[in-house]
């Protein structure tokens, strides 16, 4: 029986090059610090655009953005760019 895709060499090769760009959140916009513990809602996480749920690809660079933990999980496998929330203080 195959291990889990995501503890492969391949895969962890994706999630360094993506974090390596320094990329904002795809969600949010904002800096995402590497340096933060990857179980604090700010850190890394690599997102999906085409969620792995509804047939995305899980090594492709092209399906892969940078996003906060936090992010990440409040959108869910949900297909295509999310509205950013915006603040309603001026």
């Amino acid at each position: 029986m195959a291990g889990n895709p995501r503890n492969g060499r391949p895969y962890r090769r994706l999630v360094a090059a993506q974090k390596a760009l320094g990329l904002p959140c795809a969600r949010c916009g904002h800096f995402i610090d590497p340096d933060l513990d990857a179980r604090h809602p700010l850190s890394f996480t690599l997102d999906h655009a085409v969620p792995l749920a509804r047939g995305g690809s899980l090594l492709d660079p092209a399906n892969a953005r940078s996003m906060h933990r936090r992010c990440n999980s409040a959108k869910g496998a949900r297909v295509g760019p999310q509205p950013l929330k915006t603040s309603r203080r001026w």
